[in-house]
């Protein structure tokens, strides 16, 4: 992924940023990222969605540096683009900012003809672009402000229709990126049971939590106490408890894929994303222990040929190390490239499946 422009000598502390974009200073437009701690989405200053609140704000050098902490890009301003660089790219962020501008999300036709191109064939640009459809990218928009109205308290009723909802059944059928109920999301995962479990392995601390539905999230960490924090911020009023003897047998089926990858794992998942994260994700899993694909060659698979820093951005969001293998997907240069839990992890995971691989060819 392109990196950001790199913060600027005078923005190099979080209270001359914070001041910086409070004021809206020009200069930090390309000098620095920031990112809503309670939303997980960064942005460019300057950025038209409303101003978080101070003890919520964290800080970016790029966009690489946010994806690596877990954050993913605003669609508002696009903090992971780069300056566009072809008319394709021009005509869908003009279509984009369209888009996010409009009370009622503009037809195609009216998109396609602002920027001169026939429908279908700006159809096509903005799915092979940005890997989703002008009409679901309308929808993720909507969906990101039930977010922030949400999270600032609002019912859900009143958070849908002021996102733009026509009808709660328009809503309902979109709002499985939430990755739980509206309700339940506004209430932090209130009444939702996660059951966890820490152990070691070979890589460190490792936690496995799951849903009712499946294994919700498989994080490596530092120490039991980080990744116990980590599990609570991501579902701050859910039921979180320490799992009984089910749940410690599912972590122990899970470090033994760390540390033989040929092994598989069998076990349910609770995957949750947008449309697009699960198309990237079900294609990660269809990559081989020992095996890897660049950026491109994923977004090749599902379809969106163009669409490889979204692609990059789906496996910075991905919660359920090596079950859904992001760490198999590298740069075009053969190097690793970023891993939420760190480039040096990702490494050795990579390192231990191609040993297992040879290792199984001289048997």
């Amino acid at each position: 992924m392109n990196a950001v422009t790199e913060a600027r000598p005078h923005f190099d502390t979080d209270e001359a940023r914070w001041a910086a974009l409070i004021s809206r200073d020009a200069a930090a437009a390309t000098s620095f990222l920031y990112g809503v701690a309670s939303t997980g989405v960064y942005c460019r200053p300057g950025c038209p969605s409303r101003l978080p609140k101070r003890e919520r704000t964290r800080f970016f050098i790029n966009a690489e540096h946010a994806q690596l902490q877990g954050y993913r890009a605003c669609k508002r301003c696009s903090p992971d683009v780069a300056v566009p660089s072809s008319p394709a790219v021009e005509a869908v962020a003009q279509a984009c900012e369209m888009i996010d501008r409009a009370d009622v999300s503009p037809s195609l036709e009216t998109l396609a003809a602002a920027t001169g191109y026939s429908p279908s064939h700006f159809h096509r640009m903005f799915k092979d672009t940005l890997g989703v459809t002008p009409k679901e990218y309308a929808s993720a928009g909507r969906l990101e402000r039930v977010r922030d109205n949400l999270h600032e308290g609002s019912s859900v009723t009143n958070a849908m229709y002021a996102a733009g909802f026509g009808s709660s059944s328009r809503f309902y059928n979109a709002a499985g990126s939430l990755g739980m109920k509206p309700s339940e999301y506004r209430a932090g995962a209130a009444g939702v049971e996660i059951r966890y479990s820490v152990g070691e392995c070979s890589l460190g601390f490792l936690l496995v939590a799951e849903s009712d539905k499946g294994v919700c999230s498989i994080e490596f960490g530092e120490t039991e106490d980080e990744l116990r924090v980590r599990l609570h911020e991501r579902f701050p009023n859910a039921n979180v408890r320490e799992g009984d003897v089910e749940a410690s047998a599912r972590a122990r089926l899970v470090s033994k894929l760390v540390e033989s990858p040929s092994r598989g794992l069998d076990l349910p998942l609770d995957v949750r994303g947008t449309a697009f994260q699960i198309r990237v994700w079900k294609a990660l899993q269809t990559i081989p222990p020992g095996a890897t694909a660049t950026y491109s060659e994923v977004a090749e698979r599902i379809g969106s040929p163009n669409a490889a820093r979204a692609v990059a951005g789906a496996c910075a969001a991905n919660y359920l190390a090596v079950a859904v293998p992001c760490h198999r997907v590298v740069r075009a240069d053969g190097e690793p490239g970023g891993y939420r839990w760190g480039v040096a992890r990702k490494a050795a995971l990579l390192q231990r499946e191609a040993a297992a691989i040879l290792d199984a060819g001289r048997r």
